[in-house]
């Protein structure tokens, strides 16, 4: 819509040079280690595998990213086959003990330099913030400028490090300070420059409602099916 772009310049991507990689490989601890998670909720370790207004979490969060991306992969580590049913790509950490959302991070950089020939950015999301903006990455790509590389996503004053933009490019430089020992998302994004890109509330019953609220307790689970019931009414 308008914006001039040079060619050759991909310090603005759009649509047709970014794939989406669903973050899947945290371990979802404070879920399923809660005394009031029902047992249906207690057999997987997947939170984007729990159920909500009749499909899996990760199913809402792929239906909001997939018409702002040219490609989709989940990074997770662990048996792939329990995401068969999304019939995606399925990439592990590319390092070993690799704690954190960076690594995964990592996982997506490689995996769209090898697979995803033309895409220059990644734009990485939580598999448990079935919410997510449906603009999420034109206005994240819109705040890619020379010196901020990478956009992430804020709501409610408040960073969302695991929801951004990434140039691929950079996968070098984070595979070193990953074996370096930097885990924090902070830590390696302040190297090159980040824009926050804050995202309005979104309003759901007359209620105001974080766009990236993500359910990690049972509590939290039972409130997104409660709001996406009301959501999809």
């Amino acid at each position: 819509g308008g914006r001039l772009t040079m060619t050759g310049d991909i310090s603005r991507p759009d649509r047709s040079t970014i794939a989406g990689i669903l973050l899947a490989g945290g371990q979802s601890r404070r879920m399923f280690e809660a005394s009031t998670a029902s047992p249906g909720d207690k057999r997987s370790g997947d939170k984007g595998l729990l159920d909500i207004a009749g499909r899996p979490m990760l199913g809402h969060v792929i239906e909001r990213l997939r018409p702002q991306v040219s490609t989709l992969a989940i990074n997770a580590n662990g048996d792939p086959a329990r995401f068969a049913a999304f019939g995606l790509p399925v990439v592990a950490d590319p390092i070993e003990g690799f704690p954190g959302p960076l690594a995964g991070v990592l996982a997506g950089m490689h995996w769209a330099a090898t697979h995803a020939p033309g895409v220059t950015h990644i734009a990485t999301v939580s598999t448990d913030a079935p919410f997510m903006p449906p603009d999420l990455v034109p206005c994240l790509a819109a705040a890619i400028a020379p010196d901020k590389p990478i956009a992430l996503a804020a709501s409610g004053g408040e960073l969302h490090p695991v929801i951004g933009l990434w140039p691929v490019a950079l996968a070098h430089d984070l595979e070193t300070q990953l074996r370096n020992g930097v885990r924090k998302v902070l830590a390696w994004t302040d190297r090159h420059g980040t824009s926050a890109v804050e995202f309005p509330m979104l309003v759901i019953g007359g209620n105001p409602v974080d766009p990236f609220f993500n359910a990690n307790t049972p509590a939290e689970l039972d409130e997104a099916r409660r709001l996406l019931a009301r959501d999809l009414e």
